[in-house]
C-alpha cells in the first residue's frame, strides 16, 4: 500500500473538482489529508493566482465550468471569488477532518455556493461540525495551519491540489489521470521518454 498526500485549499476549484474524484484513485493507496494556505504557496514562490490575473481567471472559470459539466460534477461557485479560506482550514484542522468532512467543506463552498460571508449558513456549519469560532480560531490550530503550509513548501509544493507519492509532485485535477497511470505503473517515469525530458538543461531567465 502506498501513501499519498492530498494538499489541498477550499479556495481552489480545481481542489474541489479533485475532491468530488478521488473514487478514480485505486482504493488500494492510503490518502493523507494535507489541508494548506495557497496564499502562502504564492508568496513564497512569488507569483500570483489565477484569479487574479484578469484573463487568466476568465479562462479559469469558464474551464471549471467545462470540467465539471465534462465530469458530471456539480458546480455552484460562492458569491465572490477569491475569499478568505482561512476559517474553512482552520475549521478542518481544528477537527481533525476525515475525508467525508473535507468534502463536505468543500461542498459548502463549491456545491451550495455558500461563503463564511453568509453568517447565518456559516454558522450552521459551524454547528454541523459541533465546533465554535473560539476553536478554530484558537493559536494552536492557526500554527498547526503554518506547520502544514510550511510542510508543503518544504516538500517543493507550487500549487493546489497536489498530490504526491513516492516524493513524485501530481498536479493539478487533470494530473488525476496521469497519477493513476504512476499508480498502476511505478516504471512510468523511469521510461526513456521520462528520463529525456527530465534532462532537458534549464535556460534562459526572465530578469526581476
Amino acid at each position: 500500500m502506498k501513501t499519498i498526500d492530498w494538499y489541498f485549499d477550499f479556495i481552489s476549484p480545481f481542489a474541489y473538482l479533485a475532491s468530488e474524484s478521488l473514487a478514480r484513485l485505486p482504493d488500494t493507496n492510503q490518502l493523507r489529508l494535507n489541508p494548506i494556505l495557497f496564499a502562502g504557496l504564492l508568496q513564497h514562490h512569488v507569483t500570483k493566482g489565477p484569479a487574479e490575473i484578469p484573463a487568466m481567471r476568465r479562462f479559469t472559470f469558464r474551464h471549471i465550468r467545462w470540467l465539471a459539466d465534462r465530469h458530471g460534477i456539480v458546480l455552484k461557485p460562492p458569491p465572490a471569488h477569491p475569499f478568505n479560506p482561512l476559517p474553512l482550514l482552520r475549521l478542518a484542522i481544528a477537527v481533525d477532518a476525515d475525508l467525508e468532512q473535507v468534502q463536505r467543506l468543500f461542498r459548502f463552498v463549491w456545491t451550495e455556493g455558500k461563503s463564511q460571508d453568509d453568517e447565518k449558513a456559516w454558522h450552521a456549519l459551524l454547528d454541523e461540525f459541533g465546533i465554535t469560532e473560539a476553536e478554530i480560531a484558537s493559536g494552536s490550530v492557526k500554527a498547526k495551519l503554518r506547520q502544514t503550509t510550511d510542510a508543503a513548501i518544504e516538500a517543493d509544493i507550487f500549487g493546489v491540489p497536489s498530490f504526491v507519492v513516492d516524493g513524485e509532485i501530481f498536479w493539478g485535477f487533470d494530473a488525476m489521470e496521469f497519477l493513476v497511470e504512476y499508480l498502476e505503473d511505478p516504471n512510468l517515469l523511469q521510461t526513456p521518454g521520462m528520463l529525456a525530458i527530465d534532462a532537458i538543461p534549464d535556460g534562459v531567465h526572465r530578469k526581476p
